[in-house]
């Protein structure tokens, strides 16, 4: 598994272009064989606060490099979205904007007891860029999304767990184990079978029932032709876990 580490604390983690090219340099190692989970999480009292508004100089700003800016944070937080294997948010506090962005586009999230999530773009006049405004109605339903972007206000993990937006809560002193126990239990499943269940997951709300019935019943023939069905059910027959190629 292959474990990031935002590490901005002095500045709440947030958004910098070296971060942006930090995560996409994560984003290419992820792609190898060898790794079968990501994991994304936070240093020092918060996940990530979104953009670092400071070093956006001047009174006078520069609206076509902040596009340019956006369009590459937003081309990293969609290649989260779009690797093919598990990737796991570790929310240790503070997760706003950009952040909260990052975090939808994981697939699962174990935060902090009381770590506190806005997507918070309002409060400074600003629109999401990375998809936040498509994921978060999917994430929480759409009231919750409209609380969220409409006031800013930040909501604490506890709130968000209802919509399964956010997969546990533990305490601070739990979070890295609880990761490590997560992403050690998804490593040791098929990869082909967690490809696949994520692309399912992921296309079936924007389909209708029979296409994702029709899309379940293609990739599981095609699944069929695989070596990871004979070990699983050998396995099975057997009492053992499970070993499967990468």
């Amino acid at each position: 598994m292959l474990w990031v580490h935002l590490q901005r604390p002095e500045v709440l983690n947030s958004i910098n272009e070296e971060m942006v090219d930090g995560l996409a340099a994560a984003l290419d190692r992820a792609s190898a064989k060898d790794v079968r989970v990501m994991v994304i999480r936070g240093t020092g009292r918060a996940f990530c606060a979104g953009a670092d508004l400071v070093q956006v100089p001047g009174e006078e700003v520069d609206t076509s490099r902040m596009e340019q800016i956006v369009e590459r944070v937003a081309a990293v937080v969609g290649g989260i979205a779009k690797l093919p294997k598990p990737v796991i948010a570790g929310v240790n506090g503070i997760t706003a904007a950009g952040g909260l962005e990052i975090v939808l586009a994981c697939d699962l999230v174990v935060a902090v007891e009381g770590a506190r999530i806005a997507d918070a773009h309002s409060n400074y006049g600003l629109l999401p860029g990375a998809g936040g405004s498509a994921r978060l109605p999917r994430a929480v339903g759409t009231p919750m999304a409209k609380r969220m972007m409409l006031t800013g206000d930040f909501v604490t993990a506890e709130e968000l767990v209802a919509s399964g937006f956010v997969t546990a809560v533990v305490p601070i002193d739990q979070l890295d184990e609880c990761l490590e126990e997560l992403s050690t239990s998804l490593a040791l499943r098929s990869p082909r079978v967690m490809t696949a269940m994520k692309h399912l997951a992921d296309g079936a709300s924007d389909i209708t029932l029979a296409e994702a019935c029709d899309a379940e019943a293609v990739a599981l023939r095609a699944y069929l032709k695989t070596p990871d069905v004979h070990a699983g059910l050998a396995a099975f027959r057997e009492g053992k876990r499970p070993e499967f190629e990468d």
